[in-house]
């Protein structure tokens, strides 16, 4: 956990406004669709900050803040990427493409996508739904 969650002012500044606003359309998408326990964390090196989509011990997915960058990530495990794997033509190439290139370690392949608008969205909502159904109507 961090001291000091960051104010809108804090993020529009850290990030700048074009991607403050990304970054507020991914978590209207993300809380349109799964009701789940939040939390602000220090980003740990590459980030400032990491603010946390969970339920219980599962984390759902990730966003990332740091100077004019956001981050995405997704963890996807063994049964996961499986389902992905099924179903990748189904995806962007730029999508195919971080996976592709994103090692792979014992407990999954964790995907980080720095988006600069949201033309990845609906491939997020795609990989969200592999790891959890959503559970707000």
């Amino acid at each position: 956990m961090i001291d000091i969650i960051p104010s809108v002012e804090d993020m529009k500044i850290l990030v700048g406004e074009s991607l403050y606003d990304i970054w507020n359309q991914l978590e209207v998408l993300i809380e349109e669709k799964y009701d789940m326990d939040c939390s602000w964390n220090k980003g740990g090196k590459a980030w400032k900050y990491e603010y946390k989509y969970r339920r219980g011990s599962k984390t759902l997915c990730a966003l990332y803040a740091r100077e004019n960058c956001i981050g995405f990530m997704i963890i996807l495990g063994k049964n996961e990427r499986i389902k992905f794997e099924k179903d990748r033509d189904c995806y962007s190439k730029e999508v195919q493409k971080i996976y592709d290139e994103t090692q792979t370690y014992h407990d999954g392949k964790w995907l980080m996508f720095e988006p600069m608008d949201t033309s990845l969205f609906n491939d997020f909502i795609k990989l969200l739904r592999i790891k959890r159904k959503p559970n707000r109507k």
